[in-house]
């Protein structure tokens, strides 16, 4: 592994114009993502996630807007500032599916149903160069399908989408997005319409992925049991913010954020049945186009103090890995939140 992240995204602001009116979708997002390691992106629905994994891939639709910062790509050629390239140009189209491949969370919408899934596959390929020829192709895809659990590949290659069930097209989908051993692989919510047999063998065969290929995963997920199991680092994000950051190891066992805190206590412990104490997260997050005037959480916050509404928080640095954005963070010593105070 590398001293230099291959993937780096600083203060990254993003707008969605509708309406007439703007939602601040992404404010100041920053992250970064060393070869051969796994970020784990976790976070409420809306909190900006997978607008995050758009950006990267210059998916973003017509109506978003990258307003500020930088999504940098360290390749092999040098660094690549990804949010100056055109969508659709064709120094975008040759990182695109190569050099970084997405797994959509909609399996349903992914997949062109006109097409079918081997001639997909088929061709993200050819285009990048990963088989010789179309004979190749072909023969790549059925291993690519068979390696996903999918049965009789030799005759569902030539499927349509419509044939396959829900589970079999995330299958495919994945297999199109490991297709070319991207250098990142960006999973959003890769094994959500799978059974727990097949989501087992998946996230084998991403770190497969990763150890022979050395392949950066950024992974955005619910599951926490998943974090758990996989993360080398975790991002929390809400309404836009990371909210905290640092090593799986010290996010999960000493959330320093009240958000984090009440995620890990509203999950239930395989093992303790029904004398666990579940606490819910008390309200609703906000109305983006009517945001609470300080730190987003504060009216769902146990650790509320008037001073939250005076604008955005301070970063906190608890450790030399471990970051958090807020005025009271739950676990950060005095003397680490004093002197590890940054502006956001």
């Amino acid at each position: 592994m590398t001293d230099k992240p291959i993937l780096e995204v600083k203060d990254l602001s993003v707008n969605f114009y509708t309406n007439r009116r703007c939602n601040r979708a992404l404010r100041g997002v920053s992250f970064s993502l060393d070869p051969g390691r796994i970020l784990c992106v976790v976070g409420e629905s809306g909190c900006g996630k997978s607008v995050t994994a758009s950006a990267v891939l210059g998916l973003l639709p017509e109506l978003a807007r990258i307003e500020g910062g930088s999504i940098t790509y360290n390749s092999d050629k040098g660094p690549i500032e990804i949010e100056k390239l055109p969508r659709m140009g064709r120094k975008m189209r040759a990182i695109r599916g190569k050099d970084i491949a997405m797994i959509f969370q909609d399996p349903m919408t992914a997949l062109n149903p006109m097409l079918s899934v081997g001639y997909q596959i088929n061709e993200s390929l050819l285009e990048h160069g990963m088989a010789g020829n179309k004979r190749a192709a072909a023969r790549q895809s059925i291993e690519l399908l068979g390696s996903m659990g999918i049965p009789l590949p030799e005759q569902r290659v030539r499927e349509y989408p419509h044939q396959y069930s829900g589970g079999m097209r995330q299958r495919a989908m994945i297999a199109m997005a490991m297709s070319c051993k991207p250098k990142i692989l960006i999973a959003d919510e890769p094994t959500t319409a799978l059974d727990v047999t097949i989501q087992a063998q998946i996230f084998d065969l991403m770190l497969e992925l990763r150890e022979k290929e050395n392949t950066a995963i950024l992974l955005i997920t619910h599951d926490m049991g998943v974090v758990c199991e996989l993360a080398d680092e975790v991002a929390v994000m809400y309404m836009g913010n990371i909210v905290e950051n640092g090593s799986a190891a010290h996010v999960l066992a000493k959330p320093a954020h009240p958000y984090t805190k009440a995620l890990l206590e509203s999950i239930p412990v395989f093992g303790q049945g029904k004398n666990q104490n579940l606490e819910p997260i008390r309200g609703n997050t906000p109305d983006p186009f009517d945001r609470p005037p300080g730190c987003q959480f504060a009216p769902r916050c146990d650790y509320y103090t008037p001073d939250c509404d005076n604008g955005m928080p301070p970063q906190v640095r608890l450790s030399d890995s471990h970051f958090c954005l807020c005025r009271n963070p739950v676990l950060a010593e005095p003397a680490l939140a004093e002197g590890g105070i940054a502006d956001a």
